[in-house]
């Protein structure tokens, strides 16, 4: 789509209007479910079950949102208009749903209805708005932004980021204002604002006049015989990388605040849960821009896991997780590597559905781009239980201060400085992926 008749078509055929702004409003709808972690203890209590008990709402979250969106890509294909909806009404009821059984938990205690209940709405009801809301807006982006693929993708992933930089105070304020009940007052508010963010989004996402989707399926070429247009070993190796890099940032992120107590910054940890937010929105949008300039975008993920792995590295030989409390040097040396994984693992998001395109085509790219969103529902499942693991069964658990509430808090420092061994491990294999499986693009050979 030119300018000129950008300008000529006024709103309908602007793609701001029609592809970024939708986007906005659904990413940064749907981007909240990683706000989990400011009320998921909340929840435990109000419901009478232990944290670890009702962190399965989450899990059970990300990984539907991953296979909704790999056996739901070939609806977003045909028609973006039906998935939006279906995201919408999906994440929504299902937010709904889960303040209705928070409720029905608050006067029921240990009631395994209101657990299950939390379950089926906020992981599988949700996580069918999560996977069709996350998958609709981003061919449609990539058709109004040709040039700038990169810099469009990353606009809207970065709104999934920066949901939980925006929504955190918000729903922190909420818990505290609403009173008796909080919790699932706010589920029940925050399920109709959401449900008309994303509504408005649904009317006015739209591809271009001039794009038309083959309706029969005929017409359509089969997701494997796109696939083997390049090696078989190209897209495992795409695959494979990219599960590992929401992996291993999922078992850093999950340990996050409690390697920030290790370093004696307990009283910032709210200031650097932000901050960290702030660099996985930043690298969403910032290595996905950035790859629009590169001849191989492939060259992005090489750099992450480089970088990943010299941050891990230095942190391990410098045990700076286990001796980082009052110098100054290793703090900054652990704030790094936790800000630099953030980025890293954004930037993989924002980069892998234009890879995606640069390698296979735009025809089926909704398609092919659901499929392997299904590496982040089986990271969803490995990432944070494998760290939860690892931290459980190494190293001691000993005593350092309190929290407001007056309790006790226990830390593991070797415990968090071996979940970098099973990290620096995976990232060291996915750069060997980048180097050998994964092939330059038709693009990057002709540039």
């Amino acid at each position: 789509m030119s300018e000129s008749q950008t300008k000529q078509g006024g709103w309908r055929t602007n793609k701001w209007v029609r592809a970024a702004i939708p986007a906005l409003l659904l990413h940064c709808s749907i981007g909240t479910v990683y706000c989990w972690s400011i009320f998921s203890q909340e929840i435990a209590d109000y419901i009478g079950y232990s944290k670890g008990a009702t962190e399965w709402a989450f899990s059970f979250a990300i990984f539907f949102l991953g296979m909704s969106a790999a056996f739901l890509g070939n609806i977003v294909e045909k028609d973006i208009h039906k998935s939006s909806l279906i995201a919408t009404i999906c994440f929504s009821v299902g937010m709904a749903l889960t303040g209705f059984f928070i409720y029905y938990g608050g006067n029921h205690q240990h009631s395994p209805v209101a657990l299950v209940g939390i379950y089926i709405s906020y992981g599988f009801i949700m996580g069918i708005g999560l996977g069709t809301g996350y998958l609709s807006p981003v061919k449609t982006l990539m058709l109004w932004f040709q040039d700038r693929k990169g810099l469009a993708t990353g606009l809207a992933v970065a709104g999934f980021g920066a949901a939980k930089a925006i929504a955190s105070p918000i729903m922190q304020s909420m818990l505290t204002g609403l009173g008796e009940g909080g919790i699932y007052k706010m589920f029940i508010i925050l399920a109709v604002v959401y449900c008309v963010m994303m509504f408005i989004g649904h009317l006015l996402l739209a591809k271009p006049a001039d794009w038309h989707e083959p309706q029969n399926d005929a017409e359509k070429p089969k997701i494997m015989d796109v696939l083997r247009t390049k090696p078989i070993t190209n897209y495992i190796g795409i695959w494979v990388m990219f599960y590992i890099n929401i992996t291993c940032g999922l078992a850093l992120i999950s340990q996050e605040k409690m390697i920030v107590k290790c370093i004696g910054l307990a009283a910032s940890v709210g200031i650097i849960s932000t901050i960290s937010a702030i660099f996985n929105a930043g690298g969403r949008l910032g290595f996905s821009s950035w790859a629009d300039t590169m001849k191989d975008r492939n060259t992005i993920y090489k750099m992450i896991f480089i970088l990943s792995i010299a941050f891990t590295v230095l942190v391990m030989i410098t045990g700076g997780i286990k001796n980082g409390e009052g110098n100054t040097l290793l703090i900054i040396l652990v704030l790094a590597l936790i800000f630099f994984v953030n980025a890293g693992y954004g930037g993989g998001f924002s980069n892998v559905p234009t890879l995606l395109s640069d390698h296979y085509g735009m025809g089926s790219i909704s398609a092919i781009h659901g499929i392997t969103l299904s590496a982040w529902a089986f990271a969803g499942l490995t990432g944070n239980q494998v760290a939860t693991y690892i931290v459980n069964h190494t190293g001691e658990f000993i005593e350092h201060g309190t929290d407001a509430a007056g309790n006790v808090i226990k830390i593991n420092p070797v415990g968090y400085q071996n979940v970098l061994i099973f990290t620096v491990a995976l990232y060291i294999v996915a750069l060997v992926l980048c180097l050998v499986l994964v092939k330059p693009t038709d693009k990057s050979k002709k540039a």
